[in-house]
Parts: C-alpha cells; structure tokens; sequence
C-alpha cells in the first residue's frame, strides 16, 4: 500500500466489505485483515468457522437484504440460498475494488491502544507477523464463529452422539439416526425439517416458545408487512397487529404442539420457516419440551416423556467473543458492551464496531449504515457529541431494550426499522455538529476526526 493506513478493519466478512467500502468512499487509508483465504464470512459455506450448512437460504427477504448500493439481482428468489449470497458478497469487492485493501490469511492476535491514542494491530499471517499503527480500529468479525452449549450442562450422561449447529453441513449427517434437535432459532428449524426428510425419526425440544414465522404472508415475504408498519406505528402496536395476523394465519404455535411463546411476538429474535409447521402437522417432527435429563441412549423430558435418540444437535447459539482486544475494554463482556448508537465505544476513542448487535430484521443494510457512521466521523464530517451525552444516550437505549428483550442481549438488540432510520438521523446530526461554527463541546476526542491535528 502506497499510504499508510489510518484505519485497520478486522474482518471481510459482509459488516467488513461494508465498513471498508464506505471507508474507501470517504478517501480514508485502509487496510484489512482476513482471516479466511476469501471474503464472505459466515456465508462462505466449508471455509474455517462458517457455520454455513448446504440449506441455508436466506430468512431475511432479498429486499429487505441487500446493500442500497449494489443491490441482488432482480431474477433472484425472494430467499436466495448461501452460494448466491457468498457470490454477492465476492462481487460486492469486486466491484468497488476493495481486494487491494484486504489481506487474506492474516488473523489479527492483538489490538492495544497507545498512550499516543493511536492503536497497534498485530496479525500472523502466511509471511509471518504483521504490525501495523493506526488511528482508528474497526471490529467486524462477526458474533457467529464460538459455539455456546448448554450452561450449566444437563443433569446425566448422554451415549448419544453430539455435536453443535455450528458443525452441521447437510442432511447426510442425519441419515438413518433417530435424531433430537435442541433450540428454537432459525438454524434448528432448518436442520429439525433436513432431519425429517433424512433420518429415521425426527423430535425437537423447546424449553421456551418462540414465534414461528412463514416466510410468506398475505402472498408477500412476511419481513415486507412488517416493515410498512413500522415505518407508521411504535412496535408495541406492530406486535399486537403482527400476533393478529399471525393467529388469523397461522394459528398458535401450541396448534402444531410447541409450547406457547411467554414474550410478545416482537420482543425475541424472529423464526422464519416455511416447513417446521407442515412437518410437524404430519407428524415427521415430533415436538417436545425442555429436556429434564440424559440418560445413556435415552433422553427425558420436563413433561415426564422419554425417547431413545443417536444424535443430539445443538442449536443454542454461540458467545460473543473478541478475544484480540483487552477484557477492560468489554466490560463484563462483548454481548453487554454499551456502545453510542451500537458503534463507538465511549471510553476508547478510535474504537468502533460494526455487526455487533442482534437485528429483528436483516444485517447488511445496517452494517451498511454504521460503516457510513465511522467513515463520515473518520473523514471529519461527522461529529459525536459530548461523551456524558454518549453515555446518557447508552442508558436510556438499554433501559428501552431490557424492557422489550429482557435479559436476553439487551445491549446487543435493535429493531431493524428503527433503528435503521434512527442511523440516518444520527448522521444528519453530527454533521451539524461537525460544522465549524458550531459548538464543539466535549474535547477533541468526542467530535473532531479521528487524528485531526496529528
């Protein structure tokens, strides 16, 4: 690279392309580590830590999916499957030319900041150690790559195969098994309908009920409905609406045996599948409970039933892990990082974040949308405002989401709607606050550039 870079991007997967594109259209030196031999993360089924599985389509629709500036093409299904997306995301670098700015193969080991305030990133890659001294950081590494099993482990021993979403790559793996599915987020809902097809016996075990979502409703992808409403309506209305529907659709989840959602329909991460009721309406999924204990080749549930499985799949999710940057700087960990506006940490100038959060709709437009956010503050026409603000700001924003969420995640969850155009606003108003002649309280660090005057 000619210039030195001002700013280090650690990940290509769709947060990073998204967070180096925007970079690079706002003139800002960048450099990016990869730790992959391509770009695409999660999508890029086989590549090392993707849990891409051969069915994986798409739960978010492909218009509410897309970049704003490259969008899929319009012959493409509503729902594109993994190949298409990993394809996408390639001829998304290819097309604004940001290959130049990756490095593939390099996996960054430690980010510190100096007392200077500029940060060091060092990454091992295929011609040894690599050290680079920026301004600014960007994390973009994704949240889906350490998988999170039960905690505390379930009471017994299980004989039973075992192994966790994360590992799972197609219906072969199910093949003549008597097979148990634990969770009930998209990935279980997928594997429980590969699993009815494949193998010889089929259940699927909830501690909690969820909402389960066609992928179609009233002839439109469902994601479509709900986002007409919330450009008009507050989303305890939405869920009222939203549950009508659903109910007058679909009917209750406990119609198709699984247990009864205790938290309103907009208040947990969405589960989109168009085969889990039909399946379990003929019988070829059998739902269950929570599990009460294992024991050998058997397991039982909290309603007294038991069942011989071979293989236990478990879809419980994964930990959100950043394992390159100091623990002092997450707190008491990265799923409850308190960040302005899901993207700048407070207390560490320089140190951004894109991708870390848990959407009610799709990722890439607001990845897209924070990438814009640190580029326009990196290149001076944005401006945060005082940090007591960033925190006040912080505390209501959480304060808002444990009272929709609860404790799950908190700190990590946005409604995509909103929160999608409360980015918007926020970038008009920094760059009210960028302007010279307006008040620039708060120091150097929370509203000039990064590096402005080094």
């Amino acid at each position: 690279m000619g210039v030195p870079p001002r700013v280090a991007v650690i990940g290509a997967g769709a947060a990073g392309l998204a967070a180096v594109k925007a970079l690079r259209d706002a003139d800002v030196p960048t450099v990016c580590f990869e730790t992959t031999d391509q770009v695409g993360g999660l999508w890029v089924y086989g590549a090392p830590d993707s849990p891409a599985y051969r069915t994986l389509h798409l739960n978010t629709s492909r218009g509410r999916t897309q970049f704003a500036d490259h969008p899929m093409p319009a012959d493409w299904p509503d729902y594109p499957d993994h190949r298409r997306i990993a394809g996408y995301l390639a001829g998304y670098a290819d097309r604004f030319g940001l290959g130049d700015t990756i490095r593939l193969r390099h996996t960054v080991e430690r980010v510190t900041r100096d007392p200077s305030g500029t940060w060091t990133v060092r990454a091992s890659g295929p011609d040894g150690p690599v050290e680079v001294t920026v301004e600014a950081v960007v994390v973009a590494n994704g949240h889906n790559r350490v998988p999170r099993l039960p905690s505390p482990p379930y009471t017994g021993a299980s004989t039973a195969e075992q192994l966790h979403s994360h590992d799972y790559r197609g219906p072969e793996q199910l093949a003549g098994k008597r097979v148990l599915v634990v969770g009930g987020g998209n990935s279980a809902m997928d594997i429980a309908v590969d699993a009815s097809y494949a193998a010889t016996r089929t259940l699927l075990s909830l501690r909690r009920g969820v909402w389960v979502v066609p992928k179609y409703l009233l002839g439109r992808p469902s994601d479509t409905l709900n986002g007409a409403l919330a450009r008009r309506l507050p989303w305890r209305l939405r869920q009222r609406i939203s549950q009508t529907m659903l109910s007058t659709t679909v009917g209750s989840p406990a119609r198709y045996g699984l247990p009864a959602p205790t938290h309103g329909f907009l208040q947990d991460h969405p589960t989109l599948s168009d085969g889990l009721l039909s399946r379990l309406t003929h019988g070829d999924i059998e739902a269950r409970p929570g599990i009460a204990t294992l024991d050998g080749d058997r397991v039982e549930f909290t309603d007294g039933r038991s069942d011989p499985v071979d293989l236990i799949i478990w879809c419980t999710g994964y930990r959100v892990e950043i394992p390159f940057l100091d623990p002092a700087l997450l707190n008491e960990g990265a799923d409850t990082l308190s960040l302005y506006r899901h993207v700048f940490h407070p207390d560490a100038p320089g140190l951004t974040f894109v991708g870390l959060m848990q959407s009610t709709g799709s990722a890439f437009p607001l990845v897209e949308a924070q990438a814009k956010l640190i580029a326009a503050q990196l290149a001076g026409r944005y401006a945060l405002p005082e940090a007591d603000r960033q925190r006040a700001v912080c505390r209501a924003e959480l304060r808002a989401a444990t009272a929709r969420w609860g404790q799950r995640r908190p700190a990590m969850r946005v409604d995509f709607d909103v929160y999608l155009a409360e980015l918007t606003r926020e970038l008009t108003a920094g760059a009210r606050r960028a302007r010279p002649t307006a008040p620039r309280g708060g120091g150097p660090d929370a509203t000039a550039p990064v590096g402005a005057g080094r």
